[in-house]
């Protein structure tokens, strides 16, 4: 324990003392800029990852720790054209190409103009580009900061612009609208192979966490999951590489010496933090976040090595309305013996849990559709329960809802996972407001040359305009 804090200990030491050269670089333009983009993220996540990074793994969490503390900060405005609460692809699209989209469209915008995405932009100022998702490498952020489509759900034709923008790296999940669906788990309805494609134009193909390691080729094609990469607290490291292992092999394949020499822009994204988020699963989301903070890790260490390299942490909404708080433990008279605050005993509770509400919500809905009665369902989820989730006790009311299929709230969309995530609250106090987003101001934190732009409080189309002047170098 005392030897994981004396560690964690240096490499904050490490970094602040790296910060202080890094302020001399304050002048000049990056030559490498890094978005490390957590979805459905904002300041309350980072502080419950710092906590209980804390507590349970007593490891410092660079993103509060360094990024926030030794660099610079703003907040940032979030509504789409059409609507006060954002989302994904309206938020990325205006942090993309500096102009508001309704909801649901990939940087097109509502006059059906089709505005430079940031990645064209930095591909054209000569910089090699990359993306990074553990989503499905064409869902909503990726795609709006890098190419156009009229509705998020237009996955072959975001497919098919990646193979004309040729990035230089593309990694994450999704192989299924690369494939014809003639082959198994391909859903492209055209009959083309994009993967093929993109190997017949030179990238290597790689689809395995070993696969990261045997990288020989400037241009790579990375894929991982057919839809999206599991939740950490899931995952299984042979089948898919974690954040960090994608990123660290990512910057290997984008500082390989250039004719130009001109540098990167490399988009990195968690979508897990988001998906946790709707699910109202808190133990996921600690997982997923302390993942993303390992990833924040890689940057900064790469960022020592090269520092001309600006650092950036940052999402695009609130997902949950995420509020540990403090309360009664049940509904009898307030008073010390009845009264239920977060700390470490309501933190090890959660890190005992194997499995995401998802995967709950999965499993449950499939034994419903084999046709079980309530009686083999309530058998079934106390099973679910003792493996799964030990310790955590489900109270009758919501037992009752979750075997007869009943709703929670108007704004729980997400069930039964949004029952069981209410659960988890009543006994910890990581409560949330709603399984949909917020529009809760977005924190952007940056460390590196130009950092010093981020300050304040700005809209989220002015994100785009101040990255164009650092990667322009204007």
């Amino acid at each position: 324990m005392k030897l994981k804090f004396i560690v964690g200990l240096c490499f904050v030491l490490t970094l602040f003392t790296s910060s202080f050269a890094l302020a001399q670089n304050q002048q000049q333009p990056p030559q490498n800029i890094i978005i490390l983009f957590a979805d459905g993220t904002t300041s309350s996540q980072y502080e419950f990852g710092r906590y209980s990074s804390q507590l349970l793994r007593q490891q410092p969490f660079a993103i509060t720790d360094v990024v926030m503390q030794h660099g610079n900060m703003q907040l940032m405005k979030t509504e789409s054209a059409n609507y006060f609460v954002t989302d994904s692809a309206a938020a990325a699209s205006a942090m993309s190409i500096g102009q508001k989209v309704n909801n649901g469209a990939i940087s097109v915008t509502p006059d059906g103009k089709s505005p430079e995405t940031l990645m064209k932009f930095a591909k054209n100022n000569g910089k090699r580009i990359g993306l990074i998702s553990t989503a499905p490498v064409y869902d909503a952020s990726p795609a709006a900061f890098s190419v156009h489509a009229k509705s998020r759900r237009d996955s072959e034709i975001i497919v098919d612009q990646y193979l004309q923008l040729e990035p230089d790296l593309l990694m994450g999940g999704g192989a299924d609208f690369f494939l014809p669906n003639t082959v198994e788990g391909g859903k492209r309805k055209d009959g083309k192979n994009v993967i093929q494609a993109f190997e017949d134009k030179g990238y290597q193909y790689i689809h395995s966490p070993d696969d990261l390691k045997k990288i020989n080729k400037t241009k790579v094609l990375g894929l991982f999951a057919n839809e999206d990469i599991d939740y950490e607290i899931e995952r299984n490291p042979k089948e898919s590489p974690n954040i960090s292992q994608m990123l660290d092999a990512g910057l290997r394949v984008l500082n390989r010496e250039s004719k130009s020499n001109k540098g990167f822009v490399l988009f990195v994204e968690t979508e897990n933090s988001d998906s946790a988020g709707h699910n109202n699963d808190v133990a996921s989301l600690m997982r997923d976040l302390w993942a993303f903070d390992d990833a924040v890790k890689v940057a900064l260490d790469f960022q020592k090595q090269y520092p001309r390299t600006l650092v950036i942490v940052t999402g695009d909404h609130e997902t949950g309305g995420f509020s540990p708080s403090y309360g009664r433990k049940n509904l009898g008279a307030a008073g010390s013996a009845n009264y239920l605050n977060v700390d470490i005993q309501q933190l090890k509770l959660i890190e005992q849990f194997k499995m995401s509400l998802n995967e709950f919500s999965t499993q449950l809905k499939s034994k419903m559709k084999q046709g079980a009665s309530k009686f083999e369902l309530n058998a079934f989820l106390t099973t679910l329960l003792e493996e799964s989730f030990p310790g955590l006790v489900l109270e009758d009311d919501l037992r009752e809802k979750i075997i007869n299929q009943g709703q929670l709230y108007p704004n729980s969309n997400y069930l039964p996972a949004n029952i069981l995530g209410l659960a988890i609250a009543r006994q910890t106090g990581f409560y949330w407001g709603t399984s949909g987003h917020t529009p809760a101001p977005i924190t952007v934190a940056a460390i590196g040359p130009g950092s010093n732009i981020f300050r304040a409080y700005d809209d989220n189309t002015r994100f785009a305009l101040k990255l164009r002047r650092l990667i322009s170098g204007k």
